[in-house]
């Protein structure tokens, strides 16, 4: 998802920065920006932080395969009670020694009570066992020494459970249940809980690294008047006879426990295919009654979208499940396969381009980002939320993708380059690990910037075309972090990119490169950057010829030929800063 704050930052324009006999200016204006705004930055950990973002072993030994879910909303007095079954196996080599495992339930929603069920090996329950239980804060540990023998194969773990859940007061920035009327004063509710986690309102093994292999349902026992929309597909829909009916949702592929949400409104929907690289796609649009004709119009951009991230980043990840849009009462999320939307049925975000270039102004931001996510999120998913800009740096660049998709390269270059004012350089993009803890918010456009230069490091279009598809059929439907990932693009494009990582990942410094101006040519080295950095770069001279240099930390000489007429410039789509410098090079070699 995106998050944004206002801020003054630094405007860096320009097709080429050139450094001539005289110093270089860079263009420095004040201007109004957006900025990714991490989850939740914190300057010390607590034993819940790292309850929360761990794998000790009561979390280790099992392996959750499906949660059947299923809730009803209390309206008026903010509540929801409800049954989650979590049908659970254990991991291979599980150590029987455990005798707890961790359930994640965030306070103040409580836990009621907790069944295991033994199961036949053809499907009929043996035995259905009371389990004990003590709170530790937003964890419950369950005890399961009296069965844990007799735990060889799958089994459903019954949780009940009720509470007043946090309520969401700026989602999707803070998160939780939203409780919202629509424009004609009618309930409509849904969450939104990336980073806060799932936990806030439902009970689960809350950590990224462990997707249920084999999907999930969600039952909404909503009023007869409402509707209420879920990830996948309408598995059924029945009367409770008391004025509610209950609609049930579900997915059959592996999906994150952030992304199963509710949508509770008064919906219409309607259907079209899109004819996809698997065949015929299912997409569904569901939209608040009053805003059918508006919606009708702004999706229009979804084939579109379609096309253009298949061709880049392969098949819809999600085939079986479909592809829908849904409204929400919130700005957007990438709530797989009922990605929400609230962008208000217009281009930009919120009606503006992020990148200042004019580009971002000409599709709808929350239909073209949200729905990137898809592949980069929900296709490809980190372990660990301190790699969470494989999921936003990747969609990032997604909108970069989609730009010259519709408009062309240079208009794709453009809007990248734009959008480099918003990035502070506050702390790494990597976050700490084992902590539920992202790094900085330039996990945005840092990293769709990182991903920028590396295509044209690379060069090859279609060898980065590629290198994107490769990632999603390599990591599909997996959780993976971001050294796996770093490895791949550097064996897959044939260069050693791991320095070039660990400076934009894992530092806040931009390389400088430093250009010295001399009768022989032109000196150059980089500074500002991590030990042995040798990133390559391309570079225009006199007369537009381009080629690629290689600096390092040492002053190289590029020799004047007959191209020289003192004009140098690093191509604008390296994410770098350069320097004039008046020094005298042999003292400083």
């Amino acid at each position: 998802m995106i998050r944004i704050k206002i801020n003054t930052l630094r405007f860096f324009a320009g097709l080429f920065t050139p450094l001539t006999g005289c110093t270089a200016a860079l263009l420095l204006c004040m201007v109004i920006s957006c900025q990714a705004q991490p989850l939740n930055q914190k300057k010390g950990f607590t034993r819940q932080d790292t309850l929360r973002g761990s794998l000790g072993p009561e979390r280790t030994w099992w392996d959750v395969l499906r949660y059947a879910i299923d809730v009803k909303p209390d309206y008026n007095n903010k509540t929801i009670s409800g049954l989650v079954r979590i049908y659970v196996k254990p991991s291979p080599n599980s150590d029987k020694s455990v005798t707890l495992m961790q359930i994640d339930l965030q306070e103040p929603m409580l836990l009621d009570s907790a069944f295991f069920q033994i199961v036949s090996k053809d499907g009929r329950v043996k035995r259905r066992t009371p389990v004990l239980f003590k709170r530790e804060g937003n964890v419950y540990w369950l005890e399961t020494k009296p069965f844990h023998d007799r735990i060889t194969a799958t089994y459903p773990l019954e949780l009940y459970y009720h509470g007043k859940p946090r309520e969401a007061v700026r989602p999707p920035w803070d998160g939780g249940w939203i409780w919202s009327k629509d424009k004609q004063g009618r309930p409509w509710m849904s969450v939104a809980c990336q980073g806060l986690g799932a936990s806030v309102w439902y009970p689960c093994k809350d950590h990224q690294s462990d997707e249920p292999d084999s999907g999930a349902s969600l039952t909404m026992h909503v009023a007869d008047s409402l509707v209420a929309v879920g990830n996948g597909r309408l598995a059924k829909k029945e009367k409770d006879n008391n004025g509610l009916t209950a609609w049930t949702w579900e997915v059959k592929n592996p999906i994150n426990n952030y992304n199963i949400v509710p949508y509770i409104g008064k919906y219409v929907t309607w259907h079209e295919d899109f004819a996809g690289e698997k065949g015929k796609l299912d997409c569904d649009y569901w939209v608040l009654d009053y805003n059918l004709d508006k919606a009708k119009a702004q999706f229009k951009q979804a084939p579109t979208m379609l096309k253009c991230f298949e061709h880049w980043f392969g098949p819809y990840p999600f085939y079986e499940d479909g592809y829908k849009l849904v409204e929400s009462p919130h700005l957007g999320m990438e709530h797989q396969s009922a990605v929400a939307y609230g962008n208000g049925f217009q281009n930009g975000y919120r009606g503006r381009d992020l990148s200042g270039s004019g580009w971002g102004n000409k599709w709808d931001f929350i239909i073209i980002h949200e729905s990137g996510h898809e592949w980069f999120a929900n296709n490809i998913t980190s372990n660990d939320i301190a790699d969470m800009w494989l999921h936003e740096g990747f969609t990032n660049y997604s909108e970069t993708i989609y730009t010259t998709c519709e408009f062309g390269v240079e208009a794709g270059n453009d809007y990248c380059i734009g959008t480099r004012k918003a990035i502070q350089n506050d702390i790494p993009i990597i976050g700490h690990y084992g902590v539920n803890q992202e790094g900085s918010g330039d996990m945005y456009y840092k990293g769709g910037n990182l991903l920028h230069t590396i295509r044209n490091i690379i060069g090859d279009d279609e060898k980065f075309r590629q290198i994107l598809r490769g990632l999603n059929q390599v990591f599909y439907h997996k959780t993976t972090d971001t050294k796996e990932v770093e490895a791949y693009i550097s064996k897959q494009a044939g260069i050693d990119l791991s320095k070039v990582f660990d400076q934009y990942l894992r530092t806040t410094h931009i390389p400088v490169l430093e250009v010295k101006h001399e009768g022989l040519g032109i000196y150059f080295r980089y500074t500002n950057c991590i030990k042995g950095f040798t990133m390559p770069l391309k570079v225009k001279l006199a007369g537009d010829r381009t080629m690629f240099i290689t600096p390092t930390e040492e002053w190289q000489l590029l020799k004047a030929g007959g191209w020289y007429n003192g004009f140098f410039a690093v191509d604008r789509n390296f994410y770098i800063n350069t320097k004039e410098v008046h020094v005298d090079i042999q003292k400083v070699k």
